[in-house]
């Protein structure tokens, strides 16, 4: 592991528990275009942790050296036009290792500090664009999470979902523009009690999961001597688990190149779509979101062609959030996109839950 990777970060492999949460994140590193996740639950379950250990997780990625929006050196859309600039007048780009970045959106953000500033001044007397990138620039082929996303002002909420939705961030001050790459898995966080959603909001997020604090007593005793191990000599832990944490790294980059050979049946795509269908479920969004993370499970699980089962495990996780609420029902926890797959897929209503659950397979 390179020095640049040696920070005090919890291991995503020791996390115990929490395994729907974990398994979401992971599809969405394998396929970014899934569209990120929204985590709802209570506090203290290991959010804002496990996003963490998940950036420590990834592989490092190659940048153009010194380019403050992570611009990779050979592909022009994920390039900032000053790099592709310089790409195509032939100059051979220095490049250097960088980790993903996982970039925190402080709920008392501003959109300058969201979106980057403009120097006017500089502009108009000097003729030069003197942008000040601002944190979409940092995420650009990272991760970017918002935790209390429900509280966030509405018009950071729009700038978002459209960078989220584009992969560009546009800058407009006094007739000066700065456009710049802007991809990143988007994570959102939030206790449903502190405050509702709003319906569009949801449905841009690829997938929806919800966290609980664990109750088993053993699990939580487990939980308490990890974290106290970890606290007490952080490179001792990380070393013990180095092995399991290099495992899934390797696990992870071998299902980024296998997804594009992973084929989906027309049959299987039909149904994923009848399913939306008879759910009400407004837009495609859903039917694209449901095939994409299928596939991106089965890539993950060395498999080259989706299942049935594939699409049991995540149909809960990329739907219940698009449903129109029940007003009698708190939080929709999957129920009604459970019975929907059962009838048009043709199986029997389970007695428990367990083959739509989203969880990691041994």
């Amino acid at each position: 592991m390179s020095q640049t990777r040696k920070r005090r970060v919890f291991p995503f492999t020791a996390i115990v528990g929490q395994e729907e949460m974990k398994l979401a994140l992971l599809l969405n590193v394998i396929d970014p275009r899934i569209g990120g996740v929204m985590i709802m639950g209570d506090r203290g379950t290991g959010k804002s942790t496990t996003i963490r250990a998940l950036a420590d997780l990834l592989p490092e990625i190659p940048v153009v050296a010194g380019d403050p929006y992570n611009s990779s050196p050979t592909d022009p859309d994920l390039q900032s036009s000053e790099v592709r600039a310089r790409a195509e007048a032939g100059e051979t780009l220095p490049v250097e290792p960088r980790q993903v970045p996982m970039v925190d959106l402080p709920l008392g953000a501003t959109e300058d500090r969201l979106c980057g500033t403009i120097d006017i001044e500089k502009a108009l007397s000097e003729g030069i664009r003197a942008f000040e990138p601002g944190l979409l620039a940092k995420a650009n082929r990272g991760l970017l999470y918002v935790d209390e996303v429900n509280l966030l002002d509405d018009h950071l909420v729009d700038v978002l979902l459209d960078s989220a939705a584009s992969g560009w961030n546009t800058v407009e001050r006094e007739g000066v523009s700065v456009r710049h790459p802007a991809r990143f898995v988007l994570i959102g966080s939030g206790n449903p009690e502190e405050g509702e959603l709003r319906p569009q909001l949801l449905d841009r997020f690829g997938m929806s999961v919800e966290v609980r604090t664990v109750r088993d007593p053993e699990l939580r005793v487990q939980v308490v001597d990890q974290r106290t191990g970890f606290d007490a000599d952080p490179e001792a832990f990380s070393v013990q688990v180095q092995e399991v944490q290099e495992a899934l790294q390797a696990r992870v980059v071998e299902a980024q190149n296998r997804l594009p050979s992973v084929l989906i049946d027309d049959d299987l795509r039909v149904r994923i779509s009848a399913v939306c269908g008879e759910l009400d479920v407004d837009g495609l969004r859903g039917d694209i979101v449901t095939n994409r993370a299928a596939r991106a499970l089965a890539a993950f699980e060395h498999r080259n062609e989706v299942t049935d089962d594939d699409v049991a495990r995540v149909v809960a996780c990329c739907l219940r959030h698009r449903l129109r609420k029940d007003p009698l029902e708190q939080i929709d926890t999957g129920d009604r996109v459970i019975k929907m797959f059962c009838k048009v897929f043709e199986r029997p209503e389970p007695s428990d839950r367990s083959a739509f659950e989203l969880a990691l397979a041994a």
